[in-house]
């Protein structure tokens, strides 16, 4: 079986001998325009897997900073097909960065499983992370997508522990995203140790590369995780930079994309620079 582009960029990583970093950005925030141009410009600005939020109206996982992106995207009419179309223009450009869908169930069941993998993988989506589907709900999606060749990354939490990790790790590929904090993203940050056993947990139990997220917002920062992970995981603060660079009736200033790609480039070169 051929090499999926996760895959392959994850191998890139280890060959390069150092940690990748993963963004975040809601679909469709501020508008459809202004998203389609970072989430072009990411690459060169140092992304190396991008994580595309599926905006929705009833989020559980997600703080305020994360929240407030996908509601504007909605009150801009973004929807889960605008969300694909995004997707497919990147890909007239970009063929080589990994992105992975992220978000809630209920828009892709209002979707349909079968249409949305169909969709999904036609304009070039490597896979999902659907926060709010368990393993025992594995033959909602997991397994559908699996069996389409497309990625299922899973959470796993600081109690993700004893029995229930092996139950996680099971069925998950491409990576395993570690959320090193309790609560909702964007507050508080992990010490690089508790990282780091963390992390030797996960591995013991799976050879997939392992990323860590949740309340990462400096380069310093990033840089503390790639030492210990593969790969480095920023959302809720550059969603907060783009939040910084819209006006009061939120419509992008001028200059927004070229503040969250800068921003973007700073925490690569923090990543980069880790293992030197």
């Amino acid at each position: 079986m051929s090499q999926t582009r996760l895959e392959k960029r994850f191998a890139d990583l280890r060959a390069e001998g150092r940690g990748g970093l993963v963004t975040f950005l809601t679909a469709g925030d501020p508008d459809y325009d202004t998203s389609l141009e970072i989430v072009k410009g990411l690459p060169e600005a140092g992304a190396d897997v991008i994580e595309l939020g599926m905006p929705f109206s009833d989020p559980m996982a997600d703080g305020p900073a994360i929240q407030a992106s996908s509601l504007r995207a909605l009150r801009k009419g973004m929807t889960l097909k605008k969300t694909l179309e995004l997707v497919k223009s990147f890909r007239e450009d970009n063929q080589d960065t990994p992105i992975i869908l992220m978000g809630y169930y209920n828009p892709v069941y209002i979707y349909g499983v079968d249409a949305f993998l169909k969709d999904a993988k036609e304009v070039g989506v490597d896979g999902f992370i659907i926060v709010d589907l368990p393993p025992e709900h594995d033959d909602e999606f997991c397994m559908p997508a699996l069996e389409q060749g497309l990625h299922f990354i899973r959470l796993t939490t600081p109690t993700t522990v004893g029995e229930r990790l092996p139950k996680v790790l099971n069925n998950t590929s491409g990576f395993v995203y570690y959320v090193s904090i309790l609560g909702i993203t964007g507050t508080g940050t992990a010490s690089q140790d508790n990282i780091k056993q963390a992390v030797t947990r996960i591995k013991a139990g799976t050879d997939l590369p392992v990323a860590v997220g949740f309340g990462i917002r400096t380069p310093e920062q990033a840089a503390s995780i790639a030492q210990v992970a593969d790969a480095s995981v920023v959302g809720s603060a550059i969603i907060d930079k783009l939040k910084e660079n819209l006006d009061d009736d939120n419509r992008a200033k001028p200059g927004l994309s070229q503040a969250v790609l800068e921003y973007v480039r700073t925490l690569s070169k923090g990543v980069r620079d880790a293992r030197t």
